[in-house]
């Protein structure tokens, strides 16, 4: 049952692009991927968990294989169709695996139906102002003046040597870390309409940071399993925004990896190991 299945998905008209393991008897587990990649960097983890779990792994809208929005660039729209998505594919109760933007894209399925959550996996995926970093800064700027001068600056998390910077920062071997991920991601950044899309994202995250409070108040009512495995030299995302969880859910689970923002690239064995130590058969 290690097989990947690669597969498609009409939602409404739009196609969702996404990667399938495992038995459909099995427990279930969704994987959300973050910027700038795609289900691509669950390449390693799938087939070291698939004869555990059903896992289901879509690229977003607007990442990947998956189509292009030509309007609505915001993360309530990309939670949306991935809502709908997991119904399409029958995902009734899952776990969810979130990953950097896939974090508020799960979160928010998490307050529209939390009696569908089984468990929260995180890898440096953020829910708490601690947890970011001054690298947000050019970022925050634009959420703060919105102007096309502030726009523009943020190109510069587009260009290709970003993308390479964001998969090796922090890792103590870069030897170790494969140029697949990073070529691949540069590839679909380079895309014409990639750019608009992705800077528009840049400014609809402060929706996110909006809602921390709404998920930190979903933590603390429904105290779901949570098991964070964090790269510690996240540039973006720092270790508080990790410990930060168990104010919410006590009995979180905090794991750190000498690692790096895409952790799965240096240490997909290790996840994986605590995943299946962490979630029940």
């Amino acid at each position: 049952m290690t097989t990947i299945s690669y597969r498609t998905a009409d939602v409404n008209g739009f196609k969702i692009f996404y990667r399938e393991a495992g038995s459909p008897q099995a427990p279930k587990l969704l994987l959300l991927h973050g910027f700038p990649s795609s289900s691509h960097m669950f390449r390693d983890l799938m087939p070291l968990l698939a004869d555990r779990f059903h896992i289901v792994a879509p690229d977003l809208p607007g990442f990947g294989q998956s189509c292009l929005p030509a309007s609505g660039h915001s993360f309530e729209a990309i939670a949306a169709v991935i809502d709908r998505f997991t119904e399409i594919v029958g995902l009734d109760r899952y776990a969810i695996y979130v990953f950097d933007y896939g974090a508020p894209t799960g979160f928010r399925l998490a307050l529209r139906h939390p009696e569908r959550i089984t468990a929260i996996i995180t890898q440096n995926g953020n829910a708490y102002e601690e947890g970011l970093s001054e690298g947000w800064n050019p970022i925050r700027a634009y959420w703060e003046d919105a102007s096309e001068a502030n726009r523009q600056a943020l190109k510069a998390f587009l260009r290709p040597e970003a993308t390479i910077w964001q998969y090796t920062h922090g890792v103590p071997d870069t030897h170790t870390v494969s140029p697949d991920g990073y070529s691949l991601d540069s590839f679909y950044l380079a895309r014409p309409e990639s750019e608009a899309i992705q800077l528009d994202l840049f400014g609809d995250y402060k929706s996110n940071v909006a809602l921390y409070p709404a998920f930190q108040a979903y933590f603390r009512t429904h105290r779901p399993p949570l098991l964070a495995v964090w790269g510690k030299h996240d540039p973006f995302f720092l270790p508080p925004g990790a410990e930060a969880f168990k104010r919410d859910i006590p009995d979180a689970v905090i794991r750190f990896f000498d690692t790096g923002h895409f952790a799965l690239e240096t240490h997909a064995t290790e996840i994986a190991a605590a995943i299946r130590d962490f979630l029940p058969r």
